[in-house]
């Protein structure tokens, strides 16, 4: 996959693309429909397929540190659409002249002009530009004037409900992963750094645990979860810590990750870790010796979930 910031920096556009648009934050089961059909579409065009995205989301433009925390950031985004066999990612600076444009200059100059564009894919409740605009209605109405096919696709239900990034939001949030996984078509994945921690866990616990720097992403709510530890392509099994550590006295958040089995320096590597279930909430214990007897038995159990099929890494 190409990976531009503006259409002229794409080649191979003379016949025409198609494409869909959307900030795409979660590439949701939803979002991968819309993406396969593009894909699908060019495919028996003989064109090139394109997704447009945003950087900064939108709502982060407008609203500065105010949005809701994101359910991915960009270079997932980006790697998940990558995944689904898309040609060209077109991610556009969401800048004042982007938000101050309307749908139509948006529609000739981005579309038309930029990706000669011969067929678009939106999703149910899409819109964009000035306005909000341009939505499905005007879209077909500049199809019919500019030559281009425009298909409105309904929205993807699970269990009798729209799957949309907010409800998954509202599911991580509630430490609920297990059930984001339908959703996503995967489980709920974080990145970050190995920082240094307290340096506690192998010291004084017996499990020494990866201190994760997050940056900008959506934290689970508190407490112990068991999930997959990938680094580097390699994937472990392992129990994360999302809290205070509220037997120590700390006031700061955390996400410690045990990594099962495994005794490699971690500091300054960049870790992701896959949140498969919500084991317990984090709770104050009355010194180490039951800090140390809890967390043989998170480990315990959590061994035991992921040898489950239903809990293997996709």
């Amino acid at each position: 996959m190409h990976c531009v910031t503006w259409p002229d920096q794409i080649s191979g556009l003379e016949k025409g693309s198609c494409v869909t648009i959307g900030n795409f934050d979660g590439v949701h089961i939803g979002h991968q429909r819309l993406i396969a059909r593009v894909r699908d579409l060019a495919a028996g065009f003989g064109l090139p397929s394109v997704v447009i995205t945003f950087e900064p989301h939108p709502l982060r433009f407008f609203t500065g540190k105010k949005t809701p925390p994101f359910i991915t950031l960009y270079e997932q985004r980006a790697e998940l659409i990558r995944s689904l066999g898309i040609d060209h990612l077109l991610c556009l600076e969401f800048n004042q002249a982007l938000a101050s444009m309307s749908p139509e200059d948006f529609v000739r100059r981005i579309l038309v002009e930029g990706l000669h564009i011969k067929e678009l894919v939106i999703g149910y409740d899409y819109a964009f530009g000035k306005g909000r605009r341009g939505n499905y209605a005007l879209l077909s109405q500049l199809g019919k004037q500019w030559a281009f096919g425009v298909e409105q696709l309904e929205p993807v239900m699970v269990d009798q409900a729209i799957v949309s990034s907010t409800r998954i939001r509202d599911l991580v949030e509630a430490g609920d992963v297990w059930a984001a996984k339908p959703l996503l078509g995967r489980f709920y994945r974080v990145t970050g750094t190995v920082v240094h921690g307290q340096n506690r866990g192998g010291r004084l616990l017996g499990f020494p645990t990866a201190n994760v720097h997050l940056v900008d992403e959506l934290f689970p709510k508190t407490g112990v979860y068991c999930c997959w530890a990938e680094l580097d392509g390699e994937i472990h099994q392992a129990v994360a810590n999302i809290g205070y550590n509220p037997t120590f006295g700390n006031d700061v958040l955390s996400v410690e990750v045990h990594v099962m089995d495994f005794s490699a320096d971690l500091y300054e590597r960049t870790l992701k870790v896959h949140f498969v279930q919500r084991l317990r909430g984090e709770r104050k214990f009355s010194g180490l010796d039951e800090l140390k007897a809890q967390i043989g038995k998170d480990v315990a159990l959590a061994r035991t979930i992921l040898a489950l099929p239903e809990a293997r890494l996709v």
